[in-house]
């Protein structure tokens, strides 16, 4: 329940925040902007330093103002909190703005399937059947721009561009998933792990950030959920490759070392 002091706030002005909380998320409101401000600059899409990763180029600055009205509201996610859980009801799209996320399906044994970095939409898999498919939990303090489907594919309708854009989203996402899959089957345990790191290798550089030096927020439990294999061969692997002097570690940082040579390690 929102507290009694947040209770005639209108929802449109408020910006939530997502805190971890016995299992399940919290939700502690904080008071934004009035809607009749103009979005702060560095929430605007048009100020937005991952505008060209979130949206379509060429964008007219009128329609960034009605793109800006979209997805005003932003959301707070604290690291370990629930964006969205498995089972509840779609309403919303999420871009991520800062921070990252991992997926995770709950069936008979809970299974992290995505690694989820800025720019990126969480919540693609849910348009069918209107549920989330998964839990979304922050790997690290993080931020979301809210986007309210239902308002969205109002807008696509008059914005063709737009909606070009969320289909080759959707497109990527699900490529990304089924690639993934289908790759593991053939792959030794090695490679999943290389591939893994060469993979978020190339997803920080495409966003404009260093790809041979950058953070892996997951777990070695979570790695290896992923990819499917033991935490022990996980971290064996990883072991084995910083000694054979091919990536560097620190806590959760590192640094390729011989990109290369991972790269014939993976296979390709």
């Amino acid at each position: 329940m929102l507290n009694q002091q947040y209770a005639n706030v209108p929802v449109s002005v408020r910006h939530d925040v997502l805190v971890p909380h016995s299992g399940a998320q919290a939700i502690v409101p904080v008071i934004t902007r009035p809607i009749s401000q103009a979005p702060a600059a560095e929430t605007s899409c048009g100020k937005c330093h991952l505008r060209t990763r979130c949206l379509p180029s060429g964008l007219l600055p009128e329609r960034f103002a009605q793109l800006d009205h979209l997805t005003r509201a932003k959301r707070k996610v604290m690291r370990g909190a629930a964006l969205f859980r498995q089972g509840d009801r779609f309403e919303s799209l999420y871009a991520i703005q800062s921070g990252s996320f991992k997926s995770i399906a709950r069936a008979q044994v809970a299974k992290v399937t995505g690694l989820h970095l800025p720019a990126e939409l969480l919540g693609l898999d849910a348009i069918k059947r209107q549920v989330y498919e998964h839990d979304a939990i922050a790997l690290e303090d993080s931020t979301v721009c809210i986007v309210p489907y239902s308002q969205l594919t109002q807008v696509m309708l008059r914005f063709p561009e737009l909606q070009a854009h969320v289909l080759r989203a959707l497109s990527a996402d699900i490529r990304r998933h089924d690639g993934l899959m289908l790759k593991l089957g053939a792959m030794t345990a090695e490679q999943r792990v290389v591939g893994f790191v060469l993979g978020l290798s190339a997803r920080y550089q495409s966003l404009g950030y260093a790809g041979d030096r950058f953070s892996v927020r997951m777990q070695r439990q979570d790695i290896a959920s992923y990819l499917g294999i033991t935490i022990e061969t996980t971290c064996r692997i990883l072991s084995r490759l910083e000694r054979g002097g091919f990536i560097s570690m620190h806590n959760q940082n590192v640094e390729l070392k011989n990109l290369n040579g991972l790269r014939r390690l993976s296979g390709d």
